[in-house]
């Protein structure tokens, strides 16, 4: 079996722009379902802001439109679950650090359950200070509060009786009787492009889930991964990558080093069979930021996995 049918492959649906209506969602998941695709991905958004203090990381600082009509992730993914059996479901990203830990737990252990445990969480920290001040937050201090967070989840899901008693969060001994179907729990992905990121992932975490990049940074970014489970003692086989791409789609072939930030489908279609080839786990792709109707979309996402995995 080659490595680029061994690559997992996912689409995003729509719970960001005019297509975030149930009828969107249920047509783009069932057609991936049907269709071949191995997972579905949604994000998180709270704010637009008019004028945000920080740029957008991507498509020149500006933070696309659609992101001013947004669902939230968790509803939209259980909502998904309830239209598929097969498909596995994933936050690319879910903020993690927006409600309390215990409240967190429940939810994902929820949608993990009542999906027969099809869940991937994949957790961020966001860019934008305007969200956790709307939702009353911290924006300092943020990767100590992760991993109290990620405490408390792996308490929640480690079966009996529970407690924490930590600088930010404390929960008094419990008896927690809601498992979720994977054992010890859905797995954890992370978003993170810095030193402490990486350590995070590879001391304690699942897998990671970056943006779309050179793929000789990608390929740098994941050793540096690597190292740091080797360094935790843990087996870095037992970490998934995971590799989001959102097209820009041009209608002619751009230079090559404009990709994977603009191109072509054909164009994007090479990146991913490249990612393949230099060991990506999985691969998923946003054709939700393209300017297409959602039958345009759908046809698009056909037509990326029929390119990928022909040959």
């Amino acid at each position: 079996m080659s490595q680029i049918t061994e690559m997992r492959l996912g689409v995003t649906f729509p719970t960001f722009g005019p297509d975030a209506q149930p009828e969107g969602i249920t047509k783009v998941s069932r057609t991936a379902e049907e269709t071949g695709y191995d997972s579905l991905w949604t994000g998180d958004r709270v704010l637009a802001p008019v004028a945000p203090s920080t740029p957008y990381p991507g498509r020149g600082g500006v933070m696309p439109g659609v992101y001013e009509n947004h669902l939230d992730p968790l509803v939209a993914l259980t909502f998904a679950a309830a239209h598929t059996s097969r498909i596995r479901l994933g936050t690319s990203t879910l903020n993690g650090l927006w409600q309390p830990p215990v409240m967190l737990a429940r939810s994902l252990t929820t949608l993990d359950l009542v999906s027969h445990g099809r869940l991937d969480v994949g957790l961020g920290l966001g860019w934008m200070p305007e969200e956790y001040r709307a939702v009353g937050v911290p924006w300092k201090g943020r990767g100590a509060r992760l991993d109290e967070t990620l405490d408390v989840l792996e308490g929640y899901w480690s079966g009996g009786s529970f407690a924490h008693d930590g600088p930010l969060f404390s929960v008094p001994e419990t008896r927690v009787g809601l498992r979720p179907q994977q054992r010890p729990g859905p797995p954890v992905l992370l978003a993170a492009f810095t030193p402490r990121g990486f350590a995070r992932i590879g001391r304690r975490l699942d897998g990671w889930l970056p943006g779309a990049m050179p793929l000789t940074d990608l390929v740098s970014m994941w050793s540096a991964i690597v190292k740091e489970a080797e360094k935790a003692e843990r087996d870095p086989a037992c970490l998934r990558m995971a590799l989001r791409v959102n097209p820009e789609l041009t209608d002619t072939r751009t230079d090559p080093e404009q990709v994977p930030r603009r191109g072509t489908l054909q164009q994007y279609v090479d990146y991913a069979r490249a990612a393949a080839e230099k060991g990506v786990h999985e691969l998923f792709v946003d054709f939700g930021q393209t300017p297409v109707t959602l039958d345009e979309r759908i046809e698009l996402a056909g037509r990326f996995l029929t390119g990928v995995r022909a040959g």
